[in-house]
């Protein structure tokens, strides 16, 4: 996106000049003393970021934005680059023959998947090596906004339906990412739940749905990994816009939650720039020339204070004093990009998750022939679409990754696959030209082929199990929708299912479906046709591998799921509010006028659901789902016993012992949940307050895993006296393999109540 709809800044780096050794110096003197140096149009173009292409073989010059250089100060330019799935670099450059890849890592919903801390810090490290390797300094990810609903097109860049399982997966990230050196960005904040009118909608939310969903995501990430920045979005929230809320950038993120890094705005072309610096925003993104100019205009005729600009100047120098461009690191531009595509299979070996195995369906068994059916085997998505794309040297699909695993596959049906997608590459070439389009929406692909049932039937007869392949896609700026093709499965794939399912039931031979997908959909109208399913989400450049991983049980899955699937999309609380049908063009989308505006529910979202999001509403008012939040099979069986509770002051321990007792080796994912005793404000009925990840243990191995959280974690918000409260009384903690599959419960006992005021109300 930031290459695309903005053009290049050019006029706002100042000259090089000849360095006075008068002047205070980045890094020897105190950052106070150079501001107190810098004249104010220095201090305005130090505020204002610009972008730049791709300059032959200057590989840091395809950054989405910079900073500017002030040589006189010691002050070098600092690079920022996209993005959530891996570092996005420009593959070919100009004027060199030499190629430039960088890893395809899984999507973040999948690595949330995981349920493991660990894994989350060895692919952030991977990324990080890859950011300074490659020049960078800052990598403009991981996103962390709540899965509100499963249509929002850019879920796959985001964790869960939960705060807490986001909110850890994110510090995770970031932990591993700094750790080279390099800094993360969490974005966007907040409420940033639809793509639809992004950079127009009001998220009209109550003060506690607030506190306790859409931002204790991101107090939880700012506190236990102190991130480098922090990324303003475009939509509004309760009236005012995220980007010119004091309230939200400062108060709540500085002084509440003790934020050091910088603020920077979602590239885009802001139209109060002098408002937004007020509010907190330090680096102004997408930066234009003339924004340089309207501050140094806001602070001659009195709308803006010097005090403002010398503050944000201060954080942006800061930040520069930390990056590898003012340390002078040398990048190799070679990353040891096998190392981290091992890192990846891992991950996503990891996260994909077993929904359904009747009667042993997998893993597939060294005598097994796999009729491969679905066009979504042999076309694969590696990650969504728009910034979150990654430049990668390749992508296995399911064709290629069962190959390598010696899965024997039949000839005939590859066959026919490969001679139906050239044939459908050749209508669709003049469709799918790159262009910005494309970029951000995707290009066709191509429908699901017709299988005539007699072609099927041969494969039941020389064929032992039927695979199929179902993907999707979304990306940044487009929401998805509930229709056939997208949430809900077209008739083509509705009808594959159904024949092949039948006919080679009808040999007794069973059928498994892989969903490549970077979020939710639809799978309750068809689950009950098929033997097996596996969510394998969108697994990065090495998904074909990973999922063969699974299917054949080389890996034993254990990944979980981080949101529920519903039956009917309907049943989703937020469904009523949820943007659907908004058909624009893309002019009325970048330009607004008062026709667009006034169509109905555009220019804002309600969210009335309020604290009732994802398992919390299915799991509290007993609505039937198709999978649980937190549920995920295994090829072998867990036994839980000895619960033990710990309480301290102000925290609690609680262990529990895990045994393999089944017949291989395999992890399990451990979940701590609380039930509040009744009070004032209603509660969920069970909310997650820990969770784990044993080892790998071997059959009838036993291991104990611990799960610590603050007695304050039981806290809701109660927005009438603006505080945290938790009241004394008994709470069962429940401990699980999912939300409604609890395997053990302990009591703990709140002798008085606790209560927090917060100093900030989020405009309402």
């Amino acid at each position: 996106m930031k290459k695309i709809l903005f053009a290049l800044c050019t006029g706002i780096i100042i000259s090089a000049q000849a360095q006075n050794k008068k002047l205070p110096q980045l890094g020897k003197d105190p950052i106070e003393k150079i501001v107190a140096a810098m004249t104010l149009e220095e201090k305005a173009t130090l505020l204002v970021g610009y972008q730049v292409s791709s300059d032959g073989a200057n590989i840091i010059a395809t950054a989405a934005g910079t900073t500017a250089p002030f040589e006189r100060f010691g002050i070098p330019s600092t690079y920022m680059v996209d993005g959530p799935s891996g570092v996005r670099v420009d593959t070919i450059i100009p004027g060199s023959d030499k190629r430039l890849y960088c890893t395809g890592f899984p999507t973040a919903t999948l690595l949330a998947s995981t349920w493991d801390t660990q894994v989350l810090e060895a692919v952030g490290a991977a990324m990080g090596d890859e950011l300074v390797e490659y020049g960078y300094d800052v990598l403009l990810a991981p996103a962390l906004n709540i899965q509100r609903n499963p249509l929002c097109g850019r879920n796959f860049e985001y964790y869960s339906e939960d705060p807490l399982l986001s909110g850890k997966m994110t510090a995770a990230m970031v932990k591993g990412l700094q750790s080279k050196g390099g800094g993360a960005t969490i974005k966007h904040f907040a409420a940033n739940s639809q793509q639809s009118m992004r950079m127009f909608n009001d998220a009209r939310i109550s003060q506690r749905a607030l506190r306790e969903i859409y931002l204790k995501n991101f107090e939880i990430a700012v506190k236990e990994s102190k991130p480098w920045s922090v990324m303003s979005s475009y939509n509004s929230l309760n009236g005012e816009h995220t980007q010119e809320s004091p309230l939200l950038l400062t108060s709540l993120l500085r002084d509440e939650w003790g934020f050091e890094g910088i603020v920077v705005t979602d590239w885009g072309s802001p139209k109060e720039t002098v408002t937004r610096i007020h509010a907190g925003n330090d680096l102004m993104m997408g930066g234009e020339p003339r924004q340089t100019q309207e501050i140094i205009e806001g602070v001659k005729n009195g709308t803006l204070s010097m005090a403002d600009v010398d503050r944000n100047a201060k954080h942006v120098l800061k930040y520069i004093l930390q990056t590898p461009s003012f340390k002078k690191y040398k990048a190799s531009k070679n990353p040891d990009l096998k190392a981290h595509a091992q890192v990846s299979r891992e991950a996503a070996a990891e996260g994909i998750v077993l929904l359904k195995n009747n009667s042993e369906a997998l893993p597939l068994v060294k005598e097994d022939t796999i009729a491969l059916f679905g066009v979504g085997s042999y076309y694969f998505y590696a990650n969504g679409l728009g910034s979150a794309d990654v430049n990668k040297p390749y992508v296995i699909n399911m064709i290629q990754g069962l190959r390598n695993a010696d899965v024997k596959t039949h000839p005939i049906v590859d066959d026919f696959y490969n001679k139906y997608l050239t044939a459908q590459e050749i209508q669709l070439k003049e469709t799918n030209i790159p262009n910005w389009k494309n970029w951000f929406f995707g290009f066709k692909r191509p429908q699901e082929a017709i299988i005539e049932d007699f072609f099927i039937a041969h494969r039941a007869k020389d064929c032992s199990k039927a695979v199929i392949t179902i993907s999707r896609n979304a990306g940044e700026a487009l929401d998805r929708e509930n229709e056939e093709g997208d949430y809900l499965l077209t008739r083509g794939e509705r009808e594959l299912i159904s024949n092949v399912s039948k006919i080679f039931h009808a040999r007794g031979k069973k059928v498994i479906v892989v969903l490549n997908t970077g979020g939710a959909m639809d799978i309750a109208s068809w689950a009950d046709e098929v033997d097996g399913i596996v969510m394998a989400w969108q697994p990065g450049q090495e998904g074909g591998n990973a999922v063969a991983d699974i299917l054949t049980g080389k890996v034993n899955p254990s990944g979980k799921l981080p949101m529920t699937l519903a039956i009917d999309y309907y049943d989703i609380p937020s469904s009523k509010n949820f943007p659907q049908h908004w058909k624009f063009s893309w002019d009325e989308l970048l330009r607004p006028g008062k026709e667009v505006m006034a169509k109905k529910d555009l220019g804002y979202t309600l969210y009335e659901e309020d604290i009732w999001v994802g398992y919390r509403h299915f799991n509290t008012f007993k609505k039937p789902v198709a999978f649980p939040f937190g549920y995920g099979l295994s090829y072998t069986t867990f036994e839980y016993g000895n619960a033990k509770l710990k309480k301290s002051k102000n925290s609690c321990i609680v262990t529990i012992d895990i045994t393999n007792s089944g017949k291989v080796a395999g992890k399990e994912a451990v979940q701590l949940y609380s039930t509040a005793p009744k009070g004032k404000l209603e509660k969920p009925l069970r909310e997650l307050k820990a969770f784990a990840k044993t080892k790998l243990l071997q059959p009838g191995e036993t291991t104990t895993v611990t799960m610590t959280f603050q007695l304050s974690d039981l806290a809701s918000f109660d927005e009438s006296i603006m505080s945290w409260v938790a009241n004394k009384g008994t709470y069962t903690l429940s401990i699980g393999a999912s939300v409604e599959d609890i395997k053990a419960s302990l009591s703990l006992d709140m002798k008085k109540s606790l209560i927090q005021k917060v100093p900030t109300k989020i405009q309402h």
